[in-house]
């Protein structure tokens, strides 16, 4: 009965909340952040034991990355290859990370966003330093091992990382509910850091960065905050603004050329492209004038991004301008989170390295422990085979009384001497006086004659010497800290020499990037907007000279002035507004942008019934009618709002506006319907209302009808329409009232 499926009642809400906290969990110390001990996340530990295994050290050649992504994917990390193989290529890119820790061989992607070839195209290996500062130790038991998914392989929990990785190459990582973000660090500077503390472990976190000054980017660039810093490794949190570096150099005919060789960490990847369009951007809107041409030249060896400046230009202001209107000076956002014993914690500059030092005494009490172990288990074998030595005749008369090996072996540990053969007594007796161990022993059994010469015999004493020597060295850093802590220090200096570099980027307190604007001068403008969208402005001579040939191929023309704003209003009861500046200015025949590029305006879902420009309206009120009839009148200073795009007006299900343009009380209002029906009567008659109102009815409408146009005329001015086939005399019809039903044409 005990097998029998049970059903557990609990609370549906309880079940999830427990789901998915566990799967967060999950997410967070075993996915997405790094362990604070060796900084790396389980894909990339993973990643570089399985090529330990695999033998494929930096010595060694390099092996296809498919059979590494694979057979990490079947031994350990039950994901999907793309995520394994993403984790390789960025341990190998050298403008991603401080040091690499993947040697690659191949298309491994580059720092303006191509991506790394196909995983069966590119080879790998480990780097030097993964080798040597990673994973060296994994055979003295320094670290513990756990079961892999399935349980048939073994997996290291955390690598024996001599180094703090974390700081040295950084992490960025997305886990559920927060996420990783710590830039790179120079591997000398942070040497000397931890060195710092295990000298004091008392030193303040502005003591520590006497010799840690700052991150240390690969792209290089220039970290510009330097007084935030410190409030950034005390907290774990922070920003730090990173400028990319800029020089200037002489060009032909007395030009001059802005050079960006180094490039903010963040830009890496799109960030270059995007940088090159908002300099066309400024350049196109006439925010500047002085860059004449800019080109990528940048290669394998480096960055090279070249503006070319026109004459005069102020390069200072120009500089300036790029970093604040583009992406030349960013910022990179600190969040120092990692995995500490078992739990996600935010950590500042110092906790880190405790956490480093505190891992470094462990791993090394733990090899130091197992190298004595080795030591004296040579040491018994070496004193054995010593002492062996002394009285080796006896023991070759034992060995040849003896009938089997088990016999010997009794003799040789517990004095046993009823099965064996002896010359004489003499010999027996002493035969019973032996005590060699087990071990000692068996290495007795297996020693090759050879041993017995005098030379022999004197390299053992020495190598037996040596092995006491070493036993007091292992036991003299196992018994007092300084000698442990002298051995860390010394393999940290080993680390400095052989992997330490320039730092590449500079840290200073550089002053805001203030620019100047240049100031454009104000003109009249002719707006223009053909029946497509394409927007222009031109001058007002070239308009006057072309003034037939405008007008009849333009469906809106409005003269502005181009430091302000055109107003679209649509039929779905929008307003879109767009600065003058942003439509190009050019010449008559020029084609002009769409209007969709420029403003919020969506030319499949809405249609432009009126345009005008936003100063005009200071003064006006605009007359609103739409197809069910609803009319009202709205002062213009409604609409001048800084928002791009805002609701004119109030719609009806259904309805939709029909027209809308400038009014004033002396004038007359016509309405007419699709069936024919026309209502006049005069402007004063319509009510003022807020634009979030829908209005009053302007006409009784019969069912099925709706109204078509609307028109605006004044007193003693003859206007016609057409209506059909028919003329109507706007003036001669008869006066009536806002909410009548109008009279019908015979047309």
């Amino acid at each position: 009965m005990s097998d029998s499926p049970q059903i557990i009642r609990t609370e549906y809400s309880d079940v999830m909340k427990k789901s998915y906290i566990d799967y967060a969990m999950s997410v967070i110390v075993a996915r997405a952040l790094p362990d604070v001990r060796d900084g790396l996340k389980p894909v990339q530990r993973r990643t570089l034991y399985d090529m330990h295994e695999l033998g494929i050290r930096y010595e060694k050649p390099y092996r296809k990355c498919a059979r590494i992504v694979g057979d990490t994917m079947g031994k350990y990390h039950p994901h999907g290859d793309s995520s394994i193989y993403d984790a390789l290529v960025v341990m190998a890119q050298d403008f991603k990370k401080g040091s690499i820790l993947v040697d690659g061989h191949g298309n491994f992607g580059s720092i303006e966003g191509d991506g790394a070839a196909a995983m069966r195209y590119t080879e790998a290996r480990l780097s030097k330093l993964a080798q040597e500062v990673f994973l060296s130790d994994l055979d003295k038991n320094v670290v513990d091992f756990g079961p892999n998914f399935d349980e048939t392989e073994k997996e290291p929990l955390v690598l024996p990382v001599k180094i703090p990785n974390l700081l040295v190459n950084g992490a960025e990582g997305i886990a559920v509910g927060m996420a990783t973000s710590i830039p790179t660090h120079n591997l000398g500077e942070v040497v000397d850091a931890v060195k710092a503390y295990m000298k004091n472990n008392e030193i303040t976190t502005k003591g520590l960065m006497k010799y840690l000054k700052g991150p240390d980017f690969p792209t290089g660039g220039i970290v510009v905050n330097q007084d935030d810093l410190l409030d950034i490794y005390t907290s774990g949190q922070g920003k730090i603004k990173v400028r990319g570096k800029v020089e200037i150099e002489e060009a032909k005919g007395g030009k001059k050329l802005l050079v960006i060789s180094e490039i903010p960490y963040t830009m890496i990847g799109s960030g270059i492209s995007k940088f090159l369009n908002d300099v066309g951007n400024l350049v196109e809107t006439k925010k500047t004038s002085d860059i004449v041409d800019i080109s990528n030249q940048s290669s394998k060896d480096g960055i090279r991004i070249v503006l070319e400046l026109k004459r005069g230009a102020d390069v200072e202001n120009l500089k300036n301008m790029l970093y604040k209107k583009t992406r030349l000076e960013d910022t990179f956002g600190v969040n120092m989170l990692a995995v500490a014993n078992g739990k996600p914690e935010t950590m500042g500059l110092k906790t880190i390295i405790e956490h480093h030092v505190d891992f470094q005494f462990d791993l090394a009490t733990r090899k130091y422990n197992t190298l004595l172990q080795k030591e004296n288990d040579k040491k018994e074998i070496q004193e054995g085979l010593i002492k062996a030595c002394d009285v080796i005749d006896l023991i070759i008369e034992i060995l040849r009384g003896s009938k089997n090996v088990s016999d010997a072996k009794a003799c040789l540990t517990k004095g046993v001497t009823e099965n064996i053969k002896f010359k004489s007594n003499i010999s027996k007796k002493m035969a019973a006086m032996l005590r060699f161990t087990e071990r000692q022993a068996t290495a007795i059994l297996e020693m090759r004659l050879y041993r017995l010469i005098g030379l022999e015999i004197e390299a053992l004493q020495k190598e037996h010497a040596e092995t006491l020597k070493n036993i007091a060295h292992y036991e003299d850093i196992l018994n007092h800290y300084d000698s442990m802590a002298d051995v860390i220090m010394e393999e940290l200096d080993g680390c400095k020499k052989e992997f330490g570099r320039k730092r590449r980027t500079q840290i200073e307190n550089a002053e805001e990037a203030v620019f100047e604007e240049k100031k454009i001068e104000e003109q009249e403008v002719v707006f223009m907007m053909d029946r497509f969208g394409y927007s222009k402005t031109i001058d007002v001579a070239a308009y006057e000279r072309n003034k037939e040939a405008a007008d009849s191929e333009n469906k809106f023309i409005v003269h502005c002035m181009n430091t302000g704003k055109i107003c679209f209003f649509t039929d779905k009861g929008q307003m879109h507004q767009v600065k003058v500046l942003d439509l190009p200015y050019g010449k008559f025949r020029d084609k002009g942008t769409p209007i969709d590029n420029v403003s919020n305006f969506t030319s499949n879902d809405e249609q432009i019934i009126f345009v005008c420009d936003s100063e005009q309206m200071r003064f006006a009120k605009l007359l609103f009618v739409t197809k069910m009839g609803m009319i009202k009148k709205v002062e213009g200073t409604e609409f001048q709002v800084v928002k791009k795009t805002i609701a004119a007006t109030k719609l009806q299900d259904g309805d939709a506006v029909i027209m809308i343009h400038v009014i004033t009380d002396n004038q007359n209002v016509v309405l007419q319907t699709k069936g024919g029906f026309f209502l006049r009567f005069l402007a004063e008659e319509v009510s003022e209302k807020k634009k979030g109102a829908v209005g009053v009815r302007g006409m009784k409408l019969s069912k099925d009808d709706e109204v078509e146009h609307a028109y605006l005329f004044e007193e003693g001015i003859e206007s016609k329409v057409m209506f059909g086939d028919k003329e109507v005399t706007l003036n001669r019809l008869k006066l009536g009232k806002r909410d009548g039903k109008g009279v019908k044409s015979r047309g």
